[in-house]
């Protein structure tokens, strides 16, 4: 089935450009670029055929390689733009000098974020070598978006404070979690009961960023709403499985070799959805955990309500974790492993933050 036109996110949209330097995806374009949103399962493979659909084909090759859903879609998308923005020309008849071009439309005509343009180039190179079998030379003309050096922002204690008393519920809890453990918003959405550790005071992350499992601490002032978030959602899956349903989507191919894990009270959500949905993948209805959305609202609308003018939001709680830890002498490679850094050097941007005066440098100006 054709697609309808391709809407480009708002930062992605150039001004002043017209509709003829990148031509809409219609009912014109070839039946190559066409797609199935969601193949059924067990579909044949069709790489040798000349008419195969690229883009379930490289939604295969994602799956098999057990990429996130969020990847897929980034990298489908990234493709379609890409085949969209070369007149839609099969990317078989195109080359270094086509990519470059489109990378570089990237980072100096619409001025996207340097992580945006890794991840366009990630895309396409994931196309060439994983699906069409060809190898993507050094780019020697590539354009690098720049980045700039910013400070991350930092929320005070009483900030901390003031934005908490505003919220509620679940939302009170992920953000408690996020202050007080460290987290990213995601990590504590897709927090699974069997991963909270009230014994130990631990939470235990899964496949964080970079893939990474780590351990975190769990606050003791965490621990009672914890259980009571963990009684709720307890009632939800029971109430699932009466009416018949009650499966949880698993990681990766746990669902193959262990599908009866999917009903396991311990693998359900710590904070589930208030709806089920339709899987269009396996087409089984589950219960997804919370939308990041409805945090980063009740976020949002909790630091207008504190009066805090800063640009603050989830990931501002995850910064203010660091820069506190730092800041009452926690050595800096702890805060790294609680954090789940990579490099040291990531961590050390919270050092910046604690500076005070310039450098900690007192201004001459003070003691007049």
């Amino acid at each position: 089935m054709a697609r309808g036109p391709i809407d480009p996110p708002r930062f992605l949209r150039p001004p002043l450009r017209t509709s003829t330097d990148v031509p809409a995806a219609g009912p014109e374009e070839p039946e190559w670029l066409r797609s199935d949103e969601t193949p059924p399962p067990g579909a044949p493979r069709s790489d040798s055929e000349p008419g195969s659909r690229l883009l379930d084909e490289m939604r295969r090759a994602l799956r098999l390689r057990h990429h996130s859903r969020r990847t897929e879609k980034s990298y489908l998308g990234w493709v379609r733009r890409f085949i969209v923005f070369h007149g839609k020309r099969h990317p078989g008849e195109l080359g270094p000098t086509e990519i470059t071009a489109f990378l570089n439309d990237l980072a100096s005509v619409r001025a996207v974020a340097p992580s945006t343009q890794n991840q366009a180039l990630n895309a396409l190179v994931f196309l060439y070598r994983r699906v069409l079998g060809l190898d993507v030379p050094q780019l020697d003309e590539l354009v690098r978006a720049r980045k700039p050096r910013r400070l991350p922002v930092v929320l005070t204690v009483g900030e901390v404070r003031a934005v908490l008393a505003r919220l509620q519920g679940a939302s009170w809890l992920v953000a408690a979690l996020l202050y007080g453990s460290g987290l990213r918003l995601l990590e504590a959405l897709q927090l699974r009961v069997k991963d909270v550790d009230f014994e130990k005071c631990e939470l235990r992350i899964r496949d964080g960023k970079g893939r990474k499992d780590r351990v975190t601490m769990l606050p003791q002032s965490c621990v009672g709403p914890l259980r009571e978030q963990l009684v709720r959602a307890r009632a939800i899956h029971d109430g699932d499985r009466r009416a018949g349903f009650g499966l949880v989507e698993l990681p990766s191919a746990l669902g193959r070799k262990a599908p009866s894990y999917a009903g396991d009270p311990g693998w359900q959500w710590v904070f589930p959805a208030t709806r089920r949905y339709v899987d269009a993948a396996e087409r089984i209805e589950r219960r997804h955990h919370l939308h990041e959305t409805a945090i980063q609202k009740a976020m949002h609308e909790a630091v207008r309500a504190a009066g805090i003018v800063k640009h603050a939001g989830c990931h501002t709680l995850r910064h203010s974790f660091a820069t506190h830890l730092l800041e009452r002498g926690q050595d800096i490679r702890t805060v790294q492993e609680l954090l789940g850094h990579r490099s040291l050097n990531t961590t050390m941007i919270y050092t910046h933050v604690l500076n005070r005066g310039g450098m900690g440098v007192r201004s001459p100006l003070d003691p007049i």
